[in-house]
């Protein structure tokens, strides 16, 4: 793709700083902690999945945790996650609830839990069967709106500039 004389190349570092400064200039706090839930809710429910089917097919690192002889899904790993959160949520100060790992501890900890969802649905380990799809067909589409809203945002801050004089 050819650059004219008068819009330079764009290369990775000077990239990078846009990112960088539009999140920082563009975003507010709030945007700024819901865009890393959606990326850490994104990045560890494509993990999950292709961690869970390395499993299945038995290659790779990665085995079933088990404690006891029994297996310990990863919901429960979410679920700790978000009691986490929530006690931060509850007793911490605004420097900890506005701190970045908590907004990607609590997408990472509702991952865990989206992606067992037909299981603790029907209380029955559906992970691999018809029903299981159910968290599949909720994880992307909790993905794909998120995406919609972020791609929307600029839209939507101009609508609620013209209508709503914010």
């Amino acid at each position: 793709m050819a650059t004219t004389a008068s819009a330079p190349a764009m290369t990775t570092v000077s990239a990078v700083r846009e990112l960088r400064a539009g999140y920082h200039e563009d975003l507010g706090p709030g945007e700024r902690a819901t865009l890393i839930s959606w990326l850490a809710f994104t990045a560890t429910f494509t993990a999950v999945r292709v961690i869970t089917y390395s499993i299945r097919d038995g290659v790779g690192p990665f085995r079933n945790v088990s404690l006891g002889g029994a297996h310990i899904h990863h919901y429960m790993w979410g679920i700790a996650g978000l009691t986490a959160v929530g006690a931060v949520a509850v007793r911490g100060d605004d420097r900890l609830r506005r701190h970045p790992v908590l907004a990607g501890t609590y997408g990472s900890a509702l991952a865990l839990i989206v992606d067992e969802f037909a299981l603790l649905l029907d209380l029955q380990d559906v992970y691999w069967a018809k029903q299981g799809r159910l968290s599949v067909d909720i994880g992307v589409g909790a993905v794909a709106v998120g995406g919609v809203g972020f791609a929307a945002l600029p839209l939507l801050r101009r609508v609620a500039r013209r209508c709503f004089g914010r």
